[in-house]
């Protein structure tokens, strides 16, 4: 069977959620960009709308409570070193409900609030690319 962002361009959103001015970030423990750390988000399902699809993701991976969400723009990423192709519809929310928590320690490793000016490294290109949109 074929898969997304491997086989095929994949279709993906990401979220960046803020509170206090800090933003949410993931540890990822899997390809793409194992290791970096990452806003939440993931793939689109099919007849699933993307702003839908953005605030699933980001509730199943940090049980937070997502509110409104506010349209960013898109970003494309290419990781030859994994041999992905995603086109993602980037989101940012701080109506949350909730503390964060590691809810798939499978797929995550650790997580945190960081002030957009001391951001973990190393940084997922999908985070880096929400970042001019954040500041």
């Amino acid at each position: 069977m074929a898969s997304p962002g491997i086989d095929f361009p994949g279709v993906g959103v990401g979220l960046a959620i803020l509170r206090d001015g800090r933003l949410l970030l993931y540890r990822r423990m899997k390809a793409p960009e194992a290791g970096f750390w990452n806003i939440v988000g993931g793939k689109v399902d099919h007849l699933e709308p993307a702003d839908q699809a953005a605030r699933r993701e980001a509730q199943e991976e940090t049980g937070l409570a997502i509110g409104r969400l506010e349209f960013l723009g898109h970003t494309e990423q290419i990781i030859a070193a994994d041999r992905q192709h995603w086109v993602s519809l980037l989101y940012k929310t701080d109506d949350i409900q909730g503390e964060p928590q590691l809810t798939e320690p499978d797929k995550l490793s650790d997580f945190g609030w960081f002030d957009l000016d001391a951001l973990p490294e190393p940084l997922s290109a999908f985070t880096a690319a929400v970042l001019p949109y954040l500041r």
